[in-house]
């Protein structure tokens, strides 16, 4: 089982703020997204922190799987960009959020993954639903 990465100083979702005061408050503090996009990152950084308890924590129940197994992937995340978003706000009831997340698997050749990821909002909380496109 390889070890789990440390908590960076930077926040790993691409935004100019430490990790703490960025999806660290989501991750680590208790406090909920506000909008899809804060969701879609915070799970962007729980993907490099292999954080499986964040992520099924905030996947919808009908699409969510049993477990992900992120310690046996051998994934080193690299970067993400947010490309576009389609609703997803405080008062919304749905979101998309199309981005391109770089990643590493065991050490070799980088890959993209290029997705626009479906949330909904219930009881004022975002959850992951599902992806309308995905391509590596």
């Amino acid at each position: 089982m390889a070890p789990k990465p440390s908590i960076p100083p930077s926040c790993p979702c691409g935004l100019p703020q430490p990790y703490t005061e960025c999806c660290g408050r989501f991750l680590d503090g208790g406090q909920l997204p506000v909008t899809a996009e804060e969701l879609m990152r915070s799970r962007y950084v729980a993907y490099t922190l292999r954080r499986e308890d964040y992520l099924l924590r905030t996947w919808h129940p009908h699409t969510r799987p049993g477990a992900l197994n992120l310690e046996e992937e051998g994934v080193r995340w690299l970067g993400l960009k947010v490309l576009d978003t389609a609703g997803g706000k405080a008062h919304d009831a749905e979101g998309q959020v199309a981005f391109v997340a770089r990643y590493k698997v065991g050490g070799f050749i980088a890959r993209r993954l290029t997705e626009t990821s479906r949330f909904v909002r219930e009881d004022g909380q975002w959850r992951y639903l599902d992806a309308l496109e995905e391509a590596t």
